[in-house]
C-alpha cells in the first residue's frame, strides 16, 4: 500500500518535471510480483520504463548483453538529445543522474510517511528510495528503462530454448515482443564512462514464472499444482540465508543466478508430470543438482544471450565456496533452514 502510494505520486511528478520522462510508465517487475518473494514484502523493484522509436545498439564488449545506444538520424524524441555523450551515444549516467535529481527533490515533499533516496551504490542501475515504516524499512530500486519496438540483436538469436517446454507458439510470441535496455554501467569497459545499456528479459521472466506449465492449465485454479515455484523458493531462501552467513565470500551472488538456473531446469525436465507438488524434495534436489555443476565448472549461460555466461571464472573460488556450502546444506538435511 505504501509502495503504491509513494511511486504513482514520483512517476507523475517525473513526467511533468522533465519533457525527456514526458512518456514514462511505471512497470513491476521482480520477486514480488512473480508471486515468489521469500521472507517479508519489503523490496520492491520498479521500472520506469521510456519508450524510444529506433535505437541502434552497438556492442561494447563480448556477452551481447551490454550495448552503446544512437539515436536514429533526426529522432522524434528530440528531449533526449540533451542526453548525449560527446560521441554521441545516449548516456545512461546522465538520464539516471537527470532522474535522480528531480526524485531527491520530490521525496522531501511527502508528509505523512519519511521516503529518502539511498546512497549511490557502484555500478547499481538503480536508484533506491527508503520508506520508512516502523519497524520494517522498505527499499524500492527504480531501474530506468528504455523499451524499443525493434528486434532483438543477433546475441539472443540462440536464447530462449522454451520449444519443448513452453511450446514454439509461445517462443515466437515472446520475440514479438519490445526489447528492454536498462541503464547499466559494464564492467568491463575499456574506459568507465557509464553509458553502457544491458538488455533486459524481465517483462518476459514474469510472464514465464507465472505461466510456467507445459500444459497450459499448470497451477491454474482448476489445473494440477506443480512444485516448480516451490523449488524456486527454496533455492532463493537457501541462497539468502547462505549470503546473511557469508556476505564477504557470496557478495557476487543474486537470485537471478538462481533463477536462470530454474529456466534452464524447467527446459531440462520440460513436462509437468517432472514436478509433481508431491515430489517437491525429488524435484529440488535435481535443481539443486544442476545448479551446483553450474557453480563447479563456472559455468551458467543467461538464458536469453547464450554466450554470456553469469559466472565467470575470475570467481572460481567464490563458485565452488558457494557449491561446498550447498553440499554442505544438502547432505545435512538443511540444518540452515531450522535456523
Amino acid at each position: 500500500t505504501l509502495v503504491n502510494m509513494v511511486v504513482p505520486h514520483l512517476v507523475q511528478t517525473i513526467r511533468s518535471r522533465d519533457g525527456a520522462f514526458s512518456s514514462m510508465q511505471q512497470q513491476s517487475a521482480g520477486s514480488y510480483y512473480e508471486r515468489v518473494k521469500i521472507s517479508q514484502p519489503n523490496e520492491f523493484d520498479i521500472m520506469l520504463v521510456i519508450p524510444v522509436e529506433r535505437l541502434q545498439l552497438d556492442e561494447s564488449d563480448d556477452t551481447g548483453a551490454y550495448y552503446y545506444l544512437t539515436l536514429k538520424r533526426s529522432p522524434k524524441e528530440k528531449y533526449l538529445l540533451k542526453f548525449l555523450d560527446e560521441d554521441g551515444k545516449l548516456s545512461a549516467f546522465k538520464m539516471l543522474q537527470a532522474l535522480r535529481e528531480i526524485i531527491k527533490q520530490e521525496v522531501k515533499n511527502f508528509k505523512n510517511v519519511e521516503v529518502t533516496v539511498a546512497r549511490k551504490k557502484r555500478g547499481s542501475p538503480a536508484i533506491t528510495l527508503q520508506i520508512k515504516n516502523p519497524p520494517l524499512e522498505i527499499s524500492v530500486d527504480i531501474i530506468l528503462t528504455l523499451e524499443v519496438q525493434q528486434s532483438w540483436p543477433p546475441s539472443t538469436q540462440d536464447g530462449l530454448k522454451i520449444k519443448q517446454w513452453l511450446g514454439t507458439k509461445v517462443r515466437r510470441e515472446f520475440k514479438f515482443r519490445s526489447l528492454y535496455l536498462v541503464a547499466k554501467q559494464n564492467k568491463r569497459e575499456k574506459v568507465l564512462r557509464g553509458n553502457t545499456w544491458r538488455l533486459s528479459f524481465s517483462h518476459i521472466e514474469k510472464d514465464m514464472i507465472k505461466n510456467h506449465g507445459h500444459s497450459k492449465t499448470c497451477c491454474e485454479s482448476d489445473g494440477p499444482k506443480c512444485c516448480r515455484k516451490g523449488c524456486l523458493k527454496l533455492l532463493k531462501y537457501l541462497l539468502e540465508q547462505l549470503k546473511m552467513k557469508y556476505p564477504k565470500e557470496l557478495e557476487k551472488f543474486c537470485s537471478y543466478h538462481v533463477k536462470t538456473a530454474f529456466f534452464h531446469s524447467c527446459v531440462m525436465w520440460p513436462n509437468d508430470t517432472d514436478w509433481i507438488l508431491g515430489d517437491l524434495d525429488h524435484c529440488f534436489q535435481k535443481y539443486l543438482g544442476y545448479f551446483m555443476e553450474c557453480l563447479q565448472k563456472s559455468q551458467l549461460p543467461h538464458f536469453f544471450i547464450p554466450q554470456y555466461n553469469l559466472l565467470s571464472l575470475e570467481d572460481k573460488a567464490s563458485n565452488h565456496f558457494l557449491s561446498r556450502q550447498i553440499s554442505h546444506q544438502l547432505n545435512n538435511r538443511f540444518p540452515i533452514f531450522q535456523e
